[in-house]
């Protein structure tokens, strides 16, 4: 048994301790105050290098300090095909420059009981973006937590899994929070998709269509419609892992979710390819 090393560090998140904790503190000085009601119960966080996303996450991580202290953290995600293995982290940690976040073996124990996963550990696992930069940023803001790391495939298992996680939650008594991994549309020559050519209007046609119209599932907390959004308008990459959470947060007896922000990489580098980012707190 062993900690998984940290396999971006340095170069889409920063390096060091010292340095993470100054981008963290930076981004907290630019984001707005929440102003809409919700729980504290989980989120839908982006995963982009920390330059492009990074803001609109600790918007997240920052509404949920305010409400909740959370003891248990399960983080779903990854790029993953419909149909295919869904993963469970089973070792003692995970690297972070904050320190390493531990895993909570009680509950990975119940996971493994209730569903059926393809163990990763600190010596075998999938070099995955979508959960290690929201790494650092749960060890800052809530240090004591122990983790549930998991990735999900998008299907009818994602809902399952996230039925389960609150069942686990529920079951040790512990208060959890709950994290959705998803980037959304990622639109241009880059990545094989201009239904609306290329220029201003694409970028005006994927924040208010495309990217609204999963936006509008995460707010309504539909797992399904999620999933089909994003099978049918290429609109989420890692639907399984937004699925995932949003069925816990339902099972926990969240109905709605509050958008604290919603951002493209255009915003931040202007290019006929971008991606965008939204940060939901249930």
């Amino acid at each position: 048994m062993g900690i998984k090393r940290a396999d971006f560090i340095g170069s889409w998140y920063p390096g060091t301790k010292k340095e993470c904790v100054r981008t963290i503190e930076k981004y907290l000085k630019t984001i707005p105050e929440p102003s809409v009601r919700y729980d504290g119960l989980g989120g839908i966080v982006p995963h982009a290098g920390w330059f492009f996303s990074g803001p609109t996450a600790v918007t997240v991580y920052h509404g949920i300090k305010k409400k909740k202290n959370p003891e248990l953290l399960f983080v779903f995600g990854m790029h993953l095909p419909p149909g295919g293995s869904n993963y469970l982290f089973v070792d003692d940690g995970i690297e972070t420059p904050l320190g390493n976040l531990m895993v909570s073996a009680e509950a990975v124990k119940m996971m493994k009981e209730l569903f059926d996963f393809v163990y990763e550990d600190s010596a075998s696992y999938i070099r995955d973006n979508t959960r290690e930069m929201q790494l650092p940023m749960l060890k800052y803001f809530f240090p004591d937590a122990k983790v549930v790391s998991i990735g999900v495939s998008p299907g009818s298992g994602a809902v399952k899994i996230g039925e389960c996680a609150a069942t686990v939650s529920r079951t040790l008594g512990l208060q959890a929070c709950f994290i959705g991994s998803t980037d959304l549309t990622h639109y241009g020559p880059n990545y094989g998709f201009t239904p609306q050519g290329v220029g201003p209007e694409s970028v005006e046609w994927v924040k208010n269509k495309n990217d609204r119209q999963v936006i509008d599932a995460f707010l309504n907390a539909d797992p399904f419609e999620v999933l089909r959004q994003a099978e049918s308008y290429h609109n989420a990459c890692c639907p399984g892992g937004a699925a995932a959470a949003i069925a816990a947060v339902r099972d926990m007896g969240v109905e709605r979710g509050a958008l604290l922000q919603y951002t493209t990489s255009y915003d931040v580098q202007p290019d006929y390819s971008f991606v965008g980012y939204a940060g939901v707190v249930y």
